[in-house]
């Protein structure tokens, strides 16, 4: 029986992680939950999995939540406060860290302080303090378990691997809802079309970075940190049909790459299974149905996001922070109607070329950056 604590339950892939969960009760048992404000889903949630502890980033939905579980006895904690104590403080042998944004950062290195595994989806953490929790994960024994399908099924290329280098790491991205569209045409989408993802199901923040390849961009620096190679070594590769998960060249140029259905659920449960391959709720590859595989190269003139991310972990320090602040920002922005989607990486680059990197961020800069980049944004763009 593995005890899960699940930051960001009520979210995409938290709310996928459940369904593994359900799926296995003889294997599961959840004993904390967490989410930013949508109490609504995490009532629920917490009534079919009774855990120990529910814990609310947003103070006044936490004391709503308080109100309405009086009955279960499950203890609600609030703030930052309180998603640090759950993912520290509970009982788990692994805690899912799945809130989108930089708010995970201080509950994920708490969990690896407390020596729990993490299966890591909030890649902001991995952008912005990389340098900071992998290190500490290996000197505390914890494993960092990735969760994102593509370091997932780098993850998985790597297994048995014995003392092979790897020559190249292929990260495969769909090329998103306007893939071929020029930047003349993308001046005018609109928020329902950047939702439009041609094949994952996602939260609407990173089905936006999707569109703008800045997610394949975050991507690109989280695969530097978690599998300790030079973004030279990384090389992204349109795959539209989203089969090929991502691959990795080895030196003698064998090429192992994982395959399978667009469904999250796959990459979590194994993360939550590792090393073991056992039945998911997820369907099989149909390869009677699978006639083609097609490939590109990014198209970084009219998606400049991507190119964005390579200068920031090429710099490193504290510009790829920078890189994550803005598009969190910007992302927010254009989500919000307030500017057009190719302001998005206009605006990445330009709080990058203003910003004098730090070459080594301790986690009070890192978060104080956030803050410092809303400002600059809103006064700039707002």
């Amino acid at each position: 029986m593995k005890r899960l604590a699940v930051l960001g339950s009520t979210g995409s892939i938290g709310t996928q992680t459940l369904d593994v969960a359900r799926m296995y009760p003889d294997r599961f048992r959840v004993t904390a939950l967490g989410c930013g404000r949508r109490i609504d889903l995490l009532e629920r949630q917490a009534r079919e999995f009774l855990p120990e502890v529910a814990a609310v980033f947003d103070e006044d939905a936490a004391a709503d939540l308080r109100v309405r579980l009086a009955d279960t006895g499950i203890r609600v904690l609030s703030g930052m406060d309180g998603l640090t104590e759950m993912c520290a403080a509970v009982d788990a042998d692994i805690v899912v860290t799945a809130i989108v944004g930089m708010i995970g950062i201080r509950p994920t290195v708490a969990a690896i302080g407390a020596g729990r595994d993490i299966a890591l989806a909030n890649k902001e953490t991995c952008v912005t303090a990389g340098h900071i929790i992998m290190p500490m994960a290996r000197n505390r024994g914890v494993r960092i378990l990735p969760v994102d399908s593509e370091h997932s099924a780098i993850f998985q290329a790597l297994q048995g691997r014995g003392n092979s280098a790897i020559h190249k790491i292929l990260l495969t991205a769909s090329g998103g809802p306007f893939r071929g569209k020029t930047k003349a045409e993308l001046m005018n989408v609109t928020v329902a079309d950047a939702l439009a993802h041609p094949t994952w199901t996602m939260g609407p923040k990173i089905t936006v970075d999707s569109a703008t390849m800045v997610n394949k961009g975050l991507e690109v620096i989280e695969a530097c940190r978690l599998f300790d190679v030079g973004p030279d070594r990384v090389q992204v590769v349109i795959q539209p049909q989203s089969v090929i998960h991502s691959a990795v060249e080895y030196e003698d140029g064998s090429v192992i790459a994982q395959m399978g259905v667009s469904d999250m659920r796959i990459p979590i449960q194994y993360a939550l299974t590792y090393p073991d391959h056992i039945p998911s709720p997820a369907d099989y590859l149909d390869f009677s149905a699978l006639r083609a595989l097609s490939f590109d190269v990014p198209d970084n003139a009219n998606f400049p996001g991507l190119a964005l991310a390579y200068d920031a972990i090429r710099t490193g320090g504290s510009m790829p922070c920078v890189f994550n602040a803005a598009n969190e920002w910007a992302n927010a922005a254009f989500r919000a109607g307030r500017i057009r989607f190719t302001e998005i990486s206009d605006i990445i680059g330009e709080m990058m070329a203003g910003h004098r990197a730090d070459a080594d961020p301790d986690l009070d800069h890192i978060i104080s950056l956030q803050g410092e980049i809303d400002r600059l944004c809103e006064e700039r763009y707002g």
